[in-house]
């Protein structure tokens, strides 16, 4: 069994406190790796070695095109270790190889793209009602930035968030959830290897109260950019208030995946089943509430419910795998508790509905592809996140009430919409109350495209040219041009 080390002033070090914790392969139900349980100690000592980089070390001399490049460098590096990291992610969380693989083989991009961006941050000169005066501004990178990242997808968040406060010219320190640190401790070696200046990337795992806490409360870290559930989110949010530290937050999401009659019932079927089953449900992004027009309810409730029952339960590693583990044994025990909850409530299973088991299942933590109908807007199955493979189907008559049912969510992370009326997709596009919408697909991301939610989903945006801004702030700086003394210095220009 592998015993990894905290990652921090470009070395792998032990923990201060001398506890590790076990990462356990969701699919064995055993443990494969040793994480450090870090400390505030152990964060101290990554914040200082972060804080010297940016302030004093090579980093803070370094121009935006070098830094530009080392990215570069560190793109091909990811590239030529994906199927690596893949299989390291897979045994961490228990996701499909062929999902990490994607993830992995299109991560360098985000490397590329900001990289790319880093020596185009420019300010302006300000056309200033003032006589005599010279007026611009600039963007100047934050200081030491904290990535807190989730089990789900470690190293596609590490992407999202660390590229552009690189290339922004923050430095960082990473701490990814405890369940699946070890791609992110693997990846460490790589921005060494790139050649990244001592301290300027660092990684130390553990607890969210212990090490996470330790961060957020840090008062030489900056910046705080957190993906995980709205209720931590909120309490990171506080906690930062604190110390009026800046903060991005990426949290859950209760999708509306809405189905009108005229679509592409096949297409839309398809993208009904990779928006809720795919990554076993595991994903903020999951389309777990299906709206379809009463119309065709039925009979595409049908429809998915036999795409739905063709999925093969497995091995992730495995090609012929559409379904995976539960990465976590609490969030298992979640997911079988809201669909006992939504049997108390009155919704009607048509498929799955409990926890699998079979031989070919050692580690105990697989639940059945789940399908709910006879849902109505109030139950809790309709309105709180279960990060699991449960879809609630919900019928609509028209267009102004399935905007209605989408809207009426805490949440406004992402919608999809099913229509071959290119006027009612903008239409829809627009009263949506989500961050992304997508019309006639599901789960797209891209390095180009801003992501991030409204109201409970989160603050800020990560991805696209948006996302370099959450990690720079506006310096205006006014230069006087005038000869002599102000007539009146008591009085203000």
């Amino acid at each position: 069994m592998k015993t990894y080390k905290h990652f921090i002033g470009g070395q792998y070090v032990d923990p201060i406190g001398g506890k590790w914790i076990d990462s356990l392969d969701p699919y064995r139900g055993e443990p494969w790796a040793r994480i450090p349980q870090g400390c505030a100690k152990d964060v101290d000592r990554a914040v200082a070695a972060a804080s010297h980089a940016f302030r004093e070390g090579p980093w803070s001399k370094m121009t935006a095109s070098s830094r530009g490049k080392l990215m570069l460098r560190l793109a091909d590096l990811v590239a030529e270790n994906a199927e690596r990291l893949a299989e390291i992610e897979v045994r961490d969380n228990g996701k499909l190889l062929a999902e990490m693989r994607g993830q992995l083989n299109y991560h360098p991009e985000w490397w590329r793209y900001f990289g790319g961006l880093a020596d185009k941050i420019e300010g302006a000169v300000i056309p200033i009602d003032k006589p005599d005066t010279f007026a611009f501004t600039r963007h100047e990178p934050m200081g030491v930035v904290a990535a807190l990242t989730a089990w789900n997808s470690p190293l596609i968040f590490i992407a999202w968030k660390c590229a552009p406060a690189l290339a922004a010219g923050c430095t960082i320190v990473a701490k990814p959830s405890e369940f699946a640190s070890a791609s992110t401790l693997e990846f460490a070696a790589l921005t060494r290897e790139a050649g990244f200046p001592d301290g300027v990337f660092n990684v130390v795992t553990g607890y969210g109260q212990e090490a996470g806490a330790a961060l957020v409360d840090h008062p030489d870290v900056a910046k705080i950019t957190f993906t995980g559930s709205d209720t931590t989110g909120a309490r990171i949010y506080a906690q930062a208030a604190r110390t009026l530290k800046r903060v991005s937050l990426e949290l859950g999401g209760k999708s509306p995946n809405i189905v009108f009659e005229d679509c592409n019932l096949g297409a839309a079927a398809a993208g009904v089943i990779s928006g809720i089953f795919a990554a076993t449900g595991q994903t903020c992004i999951a389309g777990s509430r299906l709206l379809v027009q009463n119309s065709i309810r039925e009979e595409f409730s049908q429809r998915v419910a036999e795409l739905g029952r063709s999925a093969r339960k497995g091995d992730p590693m495995l090609p012929d795998t559409n379904v995976g583990p539960v990465t976590t044994g609490p969030q298992y025990r979640k997911i079988l508790e809201y669909i006992d909850i939504a049997k108390s409530e009155g919704a009607r299973c048509i498929l799955g509905g409990g926890a699998a088991t079979s031989p070919e299942l050692p580690g105990g933590q697989f639940v059945e592809p789940t399908i709910f109908v006879d849902v109505t807007p109030d139950m809790r199955i309709a309105r709180e996140e279960v990060f699991g493979p449960v879809l609630s189907i919900i019928g609509f008559e028209d267009e102004a009430e399935a905007v209605r049912l989408a809207n009426d969510s805490i949440y406004g992370l992402a919608a999809g919409v099913w229509t071959k009326d290119m006027n009612r997709a903008l239409r829809m596009s627009s009263a949506l109350k989500a961050g992304t919408v997508w019309i006639n697909t599901y789960r797209a991301v891209s390095y180009m495209m801003p992501f991030g939610g409204m109201k409970s989903s989160g603050i800020g945006r990560e991805s696209g040219i948006e996302a370099i801004r959450e990690y720079l702030e506006t310096k205006s700086v006014w230069i006087s041009t005038a000869e002599g003394s102000p007539a009146n210095p008591f009085v203000l220009r």
